[in-house]
């Protein structure tokens, strides 16, 4: 046998093969974007052949669509569960604007990146970025309502609130990929802008480690 020829995949249950096909498609799209992943790709990574990707995966834009959704979800999954340690809703308002901005978290970032381009060709992505993008927005609004209700936060649409808060982190998280600064201490400038916009007292939503 050559020595260059492909050795002979391990066989595995079907179970584990499909959870490790998507766990290499994850790996691929954290590390270099969601365009990398490929067949090819992703066969590489598992260390099989293109067909029995394609026996598990025989679409890809689907398979970019659900690699997606797996990222995006975990860490709404993660901030979620953070929220509900925290018990007021200025404070659960606060973390929100500084764990979104934490930089350790734009290897995601650049996943969404990719999926707002990508979404104008793959229309089974772009349906998974807009019901990510939905469930942020009610994660916002949520905490929103719950300043409201306990007179934290003055404002009578929280729903509009909620999207302009998304899309001010979506850029400022996006113009970090490139690392423009653009202005100083943009944790504190974020927060001050929402101060105003929940209708909070100023200086309440600003992180401790931000305060000079």
């Amino acid at each position: 046998m050559s020595s260059t020829q492909r050795k002979r995949a391990v066989r595995k249950a079907p179970g584990e093969r499909a959870s490790e096909i998507s766990e290499a498609a994850r790996n691929i799209a954290l590390e270099q974007g969601l365009g990398a992943i490929t067949l090819r790709h992703v066969a590489a990574r598992v260390g099989v052949a293109s067909g029995l990707v394609a026996h598990y995966q025989p679409n890809v834009e689907a398979l970019v669509a659900s690699t997606f959704t797996g990222i995006v979800s975990a860490e709404t999954a993660e901030v979620q569960a953070a929220l509900a340690q925290i018990p007021s809703a200025g404070g659960q308002l606060s973390y929100l604007l500084d764990t979104l901005l934490d930089s350790s978290r734009l290897d995601v970032t650049a996943v969404w990146v990719d999926a707002w381009t990508m979404g104008r060709r793959n229309e089974a992505l772009a349906v998974c970025v807009r019901d990510q993008m939905d469930a942020w927005q009610a994660m916002l609004q949520g905490v929103v309502e719950a300043g409201v209700a306990t007179s934290e936060f003055d404002t009578s649409d929280t729903a509009s609130v909620a999207w302009q808060i998304l899309g001010m982190i979506d850029g400022l998280n996006a113009q970090s990929l490139v690392r423009w600064d653009g202005v100083n201490d943009r944790g504190t400038h974020l927060a001050r802008a929402v101060e105003g916009m929940v209708g909070a007292a100023r200086g309440s939503l600003v992180p401790d480690h931000f305060r000079t």
